[in-house]
């Protein structure tokens, strides 16, 4: 079964937590929520309170994962920024050749972190200069894939997000199988 560990930092944008960490499991991928500053509970960009798995230094000990997915909101995206912990993670899983996930602001984080220089993403629209800024390809696509990293832009395009994960992490039938159980319009 592939694996994927979420990031959950105080001001993450709840949407893109919750929906992420809900459609990979559904396709059938062993999530661990991770709390980037413990396993207490993270209270996130408009006031609903997440209560991680595990803290993030307990989950890197049980890796490596499949895949690193980092939700946005700009709160969130800051801590993961500025975090060692996190830029270690990120960096490991980077030269192992493992996927990389970043929605909405998080992307900016990636770009703290040194990850995926001069490749293909997107964002959240007002964080498109920085990442230009940072060596990126910028686009303004829902969600980007380049190799192993996958971007999207915001709470708005998480399904479409979470499904292209799932695609990279089990199959394309898999992905898709959840459509309409879930009864998306893509």
């Amino acid at each position: 079964m592939p694996s994927a560990l979420v990031l959950l930092a105080e001001g993450a944008e709840e949407m893109e937590t919750v929906i992420v960490v809900d459609v990979l499991r559904r396709g059938g991928v062993d999530v661990t929520l991770a709390g980037v500053a413990g396993n207490k509970p993270v209270k996130c960009s408009r006031d609903v309170t997440i209560v991680p798995d595990t803290s993030l230094e307990s989950a890197l000990t049980k890796g490596p994962y499949d895949a690193i997915v980092c939700p946005g909101g700009a709160g969130g995206a800051k801590i993961l920024s500025q975090s060692p912990v996190v830029g270690k993670a990120l960096q490991d899983q980077e030269s192992r050749g493992g996927i990389i996930g970043a929605v909405c602001a998080a992307p900016t984080a990636l770009a703290a972190h040194g990850i995926g220089k001069g490749k293909k993403v997107t964002s959240y629209p007002s964080m498109g200069d920085k990442m230009k800024q940072g060596g990126y390809r910028y686009l303004e696509d829902r969600v980007v894939q380049d190799g192993k990293l996958i971007t999207s832009r915001g709470p708005g395009t998480c399904f479409e997000f979470a499904l292209k994960l799932v695609e990279a992490l089990v199959d394309k039938e898999k992905s898709k199988s959840l459509i309409e159980p879930m009864l998306i319009k893509i």
